[in-house]
This record gives structure tokens, sequence and C-alpha cells, in this order.
């Protein structure tokens, strides 16, 4: 029986070895690493604070091929962990460390590109360095980029968002959209809600945004894929278009097309945790717009690769296509490339 090619759509690495940034540029809560208890672990920390201990796996390409071996995927799409956006940063400061995250993803996918496919990082918060530095991924190879729901607090929707989503529809860059810096985490910080409960928001702010605004519909080439499996966002369809229809004077002022008629128009990833809700998204999403992803080596991801999906009756187009040729579309790459 021919191997199913396997791809992980979602999945973050970084560089073991990072400079002090705060020390770099005088201050800010910048990300870098501190030996861990042994070789296998680091301290991560944001600026002077502890953010969270980190394993080999976020770091060591031959360990992660070795774990995805395991788990029968070839393929890993890479990108930076969110925290590392740096958006509320100088822009000069956001654009280095960007660079420097970028350089190593575009190493990485050098050395081995059966196995590695890259997605850069930029500085969102100014349109010109993130349209520059979104050119400069693209000459190095990288296949996309990966961005926050919002920016600073605005919505994706704002105008000034609009130059750079409009370059990666011309460069033919994808975009991934991860939820981050979470709407109202100061008022739920107990019990994890803001990973609990913020994330399914944020990436449904994201997607409502881009299409009520009307960017999806004006870049009919952009290809944009929501992160976990769009939030909360297809759970609540309904509502979109029941406030679309009940109350146009607020909900359609600038796009005035059904919120459902965009459902095919954009991936998602299969990061639902829940085989009934995976049967959901596939009833109104379509398997060739959904890609398998994971969120590793993070806790709180399919850290078991959509193993789960192998035994919920699927027919075999739907499992190629969420194991495969979802991604290979909205990255715009060629199944040869991995064989």
């Amino acid at each position: 029986m021919k191997t199913m090619l396997r791809i992980d759509c979602h999945t973050h690495i970084m560089p073991r070895n990072m400079p002090r940034w705060t020390e770099r540029f005088g201050g800010g809560d910048f990300i870098h690493l501190e030996d861990g208890a042994d070789e296998q672990t680091a301290q991560m920390f944001q600026g002077t604070r502890f953010f969270r201990e980190v394993e080999s796996n976020c770091w060591d390409p031959e360990l992660r091929k070795a774990e995805y071996a395991e788990r029968e995927t070839q393929v890993q799409v890479v990108c930076t962990i969110p925290v590392m956006f740096n958006y509320n940063a100088n822009v000069g400061h956001s654009l280095q460390i960007a660079q420097f995250l970028n350089d190593h993803i575009a190493e990485l996918v050098a050395s081995d590109g059966r196995h590695y496919v890259g997605l850069g990082s930029v500085p969102m918060q100014d349109a010109e360095a993130s349209i520059q530095e979104l050119k400069r991924c693209k000459e190095m190879g990288l296949r996309g980029v990966q961005i926050g729901s919002n920016i600073n607090g605005l919505n994706l929707s704002e105008k000034q968002f609009f130059p750079f989503f409009e370059a990666c529809a011309q460069w033919d860059m994808a975009v991934m959209i991860h939820p981050w810096d979470m709407m109202g985490k100061e008022q739920m910080e107990k019990y994890w809600l803001p990973w609990l409960v913020g994330m399914p928001a944020e990436t449904s702010r994201a997607a409502s945004s881009m299409i009520f605004s009307g960017v999806l519909e004006k870049l009919p080439a952009l290809r944009v894929m929501f992160s976990h499996a769009g939030g909360s966002f297809l759970t609540t369809l309904g509502r979109f278009e029941h406030g679309f229809n009940c109350r146009p004077d607020l909900v359609a002022i600038d796009n005035p097309i059904n919120p459902r008629d965009y459902l095919g128009k954009f991936w998602i990833d299969s990061i639902t945790h829940d085989a009934d809700l995976l049967r959901y998204v596939l009833a109104i999403q379509g398997s060739d717009k959904i890609c398998m992803g994971s969120d590793y080596p993070f806790p709180l991801g399919d850290l078991d690769l959509g193993a789960y999906m192998l035994d919920m009756g699927l027919s075999a187009v739907d499992l190629e296509n969420i194991f495969c040729n979802s991604a290979l579309q909205w990255l715009g790459l060629s199944r040869d490339q991995f064989v």
C-alpha cells in the first residue's frame, strides 16, 4: 500500500541560540532563551520575566523529524512562536528580530526542503516594512507568512493592512493567521482562559473582520488559512449570517455579500480536538479546504498529528485532502517536491 503524504501545516520552531534582544536594544520585553536543567530543555524569558520552559523539539530539526516519522508524517510547515511577533516594539527592532527568525527558517528549508516548508514573520505595525520583509521572505524561498489575529488591538480589516494583503496575493505568498494577544485576557487570566476562550474568539475576530471588510472579496487570489479550525467562526456562522440579514445597517456596511458565501474560499487547519466538530467543519467547509495541523510542539496542540481521523470512517479522498492536498493548494506547492 502506497504511503500517504502527510503535511503538518501548523508547527512552531525557534533558534536555540538568540541574542539577548532586550540588552541589545536597551529595554523591552523581547524573548531570549537561557539554559535549562539539561541540554534537552531551555528557559524562555520575556525580557527579565520567566515565560515558559521549552524542550529541544522546539529547535532541534533532527529530533523533530524523528518524532514526526513515528507518526508517519513527512513534512512540517514551520513558523515562529507568536509571542515573538513584537508588533508593539520599535519597528526597526521588530524588523531585526523578524529577519533573524526568517533567516533561521530559510536556512532550515534550504538544507532540508523535503521535510520542511517555511513561513516568515513581518513587522505588521508598519506597512512598508512588512511588505519589504515579505518580499525578502519570498526571495529566500519561504512560502508565506504567519501573522497575528490583531495588530496592537487593531482588526485586520483596517485599511493600513490592505497593501500588505495585496502584496501577498500579488506575490503568491500564503497567509496563516494565528491568534495572539487575546482580547479581554486581563479579565480572565484564571483557569488559562485566554488560551481556552480567548484564542477561538481571536481567530473568529480575524476571519469576520476580513470577510465583512471585503478583504477576501477584493483579493480572491489571497490564500488565507485561519488556524485552530477557524476558532469559533464556523461554529457561530449562523449567528454571523443572522446578524448580516437582520441588521445590514450595522454589519453589511463594507461588503454586501453574505458571510456564508465565503465558505470554501479560505482554509482552516484541523485542530478541533473533537471528531464530531471535525465532521461539522467538514460538512460546511469541505475537506479540500482543511489542512492537517497540530500546533506542535506545544501541549495544547494535536500532538498525535491527526491520528484519530483514521478511525472516523472518512473517505480516502477526504483523508488525502486533509493530510496533504489542501496544504499543497494553500501553499502553492507540488507533491513532487516531497517524494
